[in-house]
């Protein structure tokens, strides 16, 4: 089938009607209805029924057409990446990001790079939860993680990047805002969202505040979900500090406890494409030299 059909499918999947999907992609209805029914008879089932007051999706169809619009976007982002890429440049660099503020320096660093590496195109993919099998299955170059995250994954290199601490998060009017520092003692009798994915050395700062009996606590499923529930005024959290972006939205305090997190960048062992070097080398020289910066 032709990308023109799947459009087609997709547009009279919307419309349900013949002569306005046809209207719709500039084409005559015979025309329209021609590649529907060619479309019909290469997939080997009926999409659509027809009836005098239009068309309705069979119930095949209708999980076809799910299928169908999904593929259609990955292709069109596919087609778009392609004519990007072909326009421009000679080398491509992926780094898959949990969150876009995991890295704060990535967009300088895609700066300073481009200065040198005009030819080499550098692509966040953000990957909540997949970034590691992406990785694995040589989908992206570049993998940000916490090293505990990587000790059992083979065939790679670890690049120290940043050690992150773990900071409060509060409404900029909580009087826990005004302090420098947050103690344990500070949060009792307060609500303290938890879960959402936490990584390990979180949830053991977590347990260990539930555990004195003193601080309630509210589940959480995931961080997006905790800040809108913070400002809220539903309660706090604690959070490691390169999920912040700094915006101002929120007071981060340091949490006083010993738990870090050792974020790295991943690569494949077998990379050894010298723009891939001098990136990584890069964003470490940003993050050194970003002493007094929060992380």
């Amino acid at each position: 089938m032709t990308t023109k059909q799947i459009d087609y499918c997709i547009e009279l999947a919307h419309t349900l009607n013949f002569s306005r999907a046809a209207e719709n992609m500039f084409v005559s209805q015979p025309t329209f209805s021609y590649q529907i029914k060619l479309m019909e008879d290469e997939v080997g089932f009926a999409i659509f029924e027809r009836s005098g007051k239009g068309a309705a999706l069979t119930p095949a169809g209708s999980q076809f057409v799910t299928a169908l619009a999904s593929l259609r976007e990955d292709l069109k982002r596919a087609i778009e990446q392609g004519q990007n890429f072909s326009s421009k440049y000679t080398d491509s660099i992926s780094i898959s990001l949990m969150v876009f503020q995991a890295v704060y320096f990535l967009p300088e660093a895609m700066r300073l790079f481009g200065e040198a590496y005009p030819d080499v195109q550098i692509t966040p993919v953000f990957q909540y939860e997949n970034g590691v099998e992406a990785f694995l299955r040589n989908e992206v170059d570049i993998l940000f993680a916490l090293k505990e995250q990587t000790k059992h994954i083979p065939g790679i290199a670890v690049h120290d990047l940043f050690e992150s601490r773990i900071y409060l998060i509060a409404n900029k009017n909580d009087s826990l805002a005004a302090k420098n520092l947050i103690r344990e003692e500070d949060l009792y009798g307060r609500t303290l969202m938890v879960g959402g994915g936490s990584p390990p050395a979180l949830r053991a700062v977590q347990h260990r505040l539930i555990a004195s009996g003193k601080i309630r606590y509210f589940n959480s499923p995931d961080h997006d979900t905790t800040r809108v529930n913070v400002a809220a005024g539903k309660g706090i959290c604690l959070a490691p500090g390169f999920l912040n972006d700094h915006s101002g939205q929120f007071a981060w305090i340091p949490f006083d406890c010993r738990e870090t997190f050792s974020c790295v960048l991943c690569t494949h062992k077998d990379d050894h494409r010298t723009a891939l070097k001098d990136f990584l080398a890069t964003l470490k020289r940003l993050y050194s030299d970003a002493v007094a910066f929060p992380l």
